[in-house]
């Protein structure tokens, strides 16, 4: 990259930079980065809370970001991947930050890892920059999203005073562990002695809980500690015998919110002497956030779902969701997922919700083929696989293949009747090809 300038670089010359800087996509530790965290100076005077978990860790911090920035707080919030914008990952004041914001960050986040002498992944570098524009905005509390696992994070080097673990599955177990036990086990990393530790994973793994006690952590474990009760119109949230009533239903879709909304409430309660919120602010939060992508219903007929669900904990959730819909003569699913992911338990999560699969493959580092995936779906569905253009609808499963997520959605736009479904899942690049052909198109 000889014509790279660092002080005159776009933000997608640093983006494209920066995939370029590490030798590995992922790279477990925290070694590296503390040094050049120690050389940006960068010990964070305001509050933090770390939001881990196999699924829910977007919703949980878009909730705590809405009803913090309601109640008046100036809040940094870093989530990721983002769907459309690197700038999406990075808000203040629930504002993205702007190329400018980027791009001074990086290059500060550049120049001490040159004195530091060391390389750092995209994901560490972001991290880093994240907190840099937050210390800069003099935020007054941030939340930030665990990129894998917890204990060794990037996230991780900073010092949470509440951390929330969503939930415990099966996912990137080459670098987690295979079991529910190990990979609980990274997760708690985040906990922190003496700070509350909030868990909304019912089904908690041992590990989870011994790591806690071992290091004197403040659990609170949903089911035991906290919870909630719903109601047709509202629904309560409890916490060691305490109740808050009549609470609206969160903006973002899927029963599965409530766990999340519930362990959004506990870690505010757990910060109510430094960061005290109002019924008032509870309530405008979970009725004005909003996360796209995340079980959401485009308006008009058919109806269409995007849902960025890639694992078989988000695919069991996305199944209830869709089964609590209704019924539909026919529901079109536009799926694409990376080869790296688990394609078949997914599938088999959303059988009975499914007619017809229209598979393609994603044109993205560890992307499946359209052939690969619809090799996995036809066995997990226990069906012969279609050649292309070839699957006859009316059977219980039939399989379409196509090249790329915008063209499967093309095609079950022109095919799903009016009472019918579309369900675009299976990969942030799949919801994204979509949401972006839809926005070229206007």
């Amino acid at each position: 990259m000889s014509t790279f300038s660092f002080a005159s670089a776009t933000l997608p010359e640093w983006l494209d930079y920066l995939e370029r800087l590490h030798p590995a996509a992922i790279e477990m530790g925290l070694e590296r980065i503390r040094r050049v965290q120690a050389e940006l100076e960068l010990e964070p005077s305001f509050p933090i809370i770390s939001v881990a978990g196999t699924n829910g860790k977007g919703s949980t911090c878009m909730m705590l970001e809405a009803i913090l920035s309601h109640a008046g707080y100036r809040v940094g919030c870093y989530t990721s991947p983002h769907l459309l914008r690197y700038n999406e990952r990075v808000r203040i004041d629930r504002k993205e930050a702007s190329d400018d914001e980027l791009c001074e960050a990086f290059r500060a986040v550049e120049s001490a890892r040159m004195n530091s002498a060391v390389s750092l992944t995209y994901f560490e570098f972001g991290t880093l920059a994240a907190m840099y524009l937050f210390s800069q905005a003099e935020v007054e509390v941030a939340i930030l999203e665990v990129g894998l696992g917890g204990r060794l994070d990037a996230v991780n080097v900073f010092e949470a005073d509440c951390a929330v673990l969503t939930s415990v599955d099966f996912d990137h177990m080459d670098y987690l562990g295979n079991t529910r036990e190990q990979i609980g086990f990274e997760k708690a990393g985040i906990f922190r002695s003496g700070k509350a530790a909030i868990c909304s994973e019912p089904d908690l793994p041992i590990s989870v809980r011994r790591h806690a006690e071992s290091i004197g952590a403040d659990l609170m474990h949903i089911g035991e500690h906290f919870g909630y009760s719903t109601a047709p119109q509202s629904w309560s949230y409890w916490r060691n015998g305490e109740s808050r009533h009549a609470l609206p239903y969160p903006a973002l879709r899927g029963a599965y919110q409530l766990k999340n909304a519930s362990a959004c409430l506990a870690a505010l309660d757990s910060l109510k002497d430094t960061l005290p919120v109002t019924l008032s602010d509870i309530r405008h939060g979970l009725l004005e956030v909003v996360w796209p992508a995340r079980f959401q219903v485009l308006p008009g007929q058919p109806v269409r779902v995007l849902d960025v669900a890639h694992n078989p904990g988000a695919a069991r959730a996305l199944a209830a969701s869709l089964d609590s819909m209704g019924r539909y003569p026919r529901t079109y699913a536009v799926f694409a997922m990376l080869g790296d992911k688990d394609i078949a338990g997914v599938v088999r999560e959303l059988r009975s919700s499914v007619d017809v699969w229209l598979v393609s493959g994603i044109d993205a580092p560890r992307g499946a083929t359209a052939d690969e995936a619809a090799t996995q779906v036809a066995q997990a569905l226990q069906i012969a696989e279609p050649l292309p253009g070839n699957a006859g609808e009316g059977a219980a499963h039939t399989i379409r293949k196509f090249r790329n997520p915008s063209e499967a959605y093309a095609y079950a736009c022109e095919q799903a009747a009016r009472n019918d479904r579309i369900c675009v899942f299976g990969s942030f690049h799949t919801v994204a090809e979509v949401l972006r052909n839809r926005i070229e198109r206007g």
